[in-house]
């Protein structure tokens, strides 16, 4: 970058500041939120997230230095650019799951068949005979986010998930989007984004990891240095 595109270092401490007052109102988001998922909390991460790449962009421009900062997922969404006031939503939703336990499964499938007589097909073959039949009928008979709640019940493990909330003008028309429900999402739309993924946690582990090999170390140092002294001692 050339000299005279440079930002100057009054940008970079407006930066700065703008970084400390983001910092502020996450964690006055974070003290009032009223639930797990507030929105409150998630807009305030994301201009957090803003102010944070914005300074490490300057700092790195002005002083060829970075920042510690790493926001997961910060590059996944552009910014948003719908309306202050969405008259419509659509809530975009996808949980994986590993069927762990298939026997389990079909038990719960076989229970929901035997609960209504009109559910075994004309061949008499139980759909719950087969794993994909026995989806079919559980997720047929449940909602969603009741499976979600019950996973282990189902013999389910849950993997990674998403929600995402966009913004819309208008209402879709009914039955508009129904034949490809997800190619039509506008990113730029996007109000709020919540994931979980194990690779957060693997992340924490690590982390946790780490520490506690640090101070394996520094034990395993202070011991050492107890025995350099008990063997001083014993020569005296």
């Amino acid at each position: 970058m050339s000299d005279a595109a440079q930002p100057t270092a009054a940008e970079v401490r407006a930066a700065a500041e703008a970084v400390k007052t983001a910092l502020d109102r996450h964690l006055a988001a974070v003290e009032r939120r009223s639930g797990e998922d507030d929105p409150a909390v998630y807009e305030a991460f994301n201009q957090l997230a803003a102010a944070a790449e914005t300074y490490d962009e300057l700092l790195y421009d002005r002083y060829d230095e970075v920042t510690p900062f790493e926001i997961p997922g910060e590059d996944s969404l552009p910014p948003y650019t719908g309306p202050d006031e969405p008259h419509a939503i659509s809530v975009l939703v996808r949980r994986d799951y590993v069927v762990g336990e298939p026997q389990r499964l079909r038990a719960q499938a076989q229970r929901v068949e035997a609960a209504d007589s009109d559910g075994a097909p004309a061949g008499g073959e139980e759909a719950s005979s087969t794993v994909h039949g026995a989806l079919g009928i559980l997720f047929g008979e449940f909602e969603a986010d009741e499976i979600a709640s019950r996973h282990k019940e189902f013999g389910l493990e849950e993997g990674d998930s998403t929600l995402w909330v966009t913004a819309a003008d208008e209402p879709a028309d009914p039955g508009d989007w129904l034949e490809a429900p997800f190619d039509q999402v506008d990113t730029e739309r996007v109000v709020c984004r919540f994931d979980v993924s194990a690779v957060f946690d693997e992340d924490l582990d690590e982390d946790e990891d780490d520490d506690a090999e640090h101070e394996d170390d520094e034990l395993d140092s202070a011991l050492d240095g107890d025995d350099e002294l008990e063997a001083i001692d014993a020569d005296r």
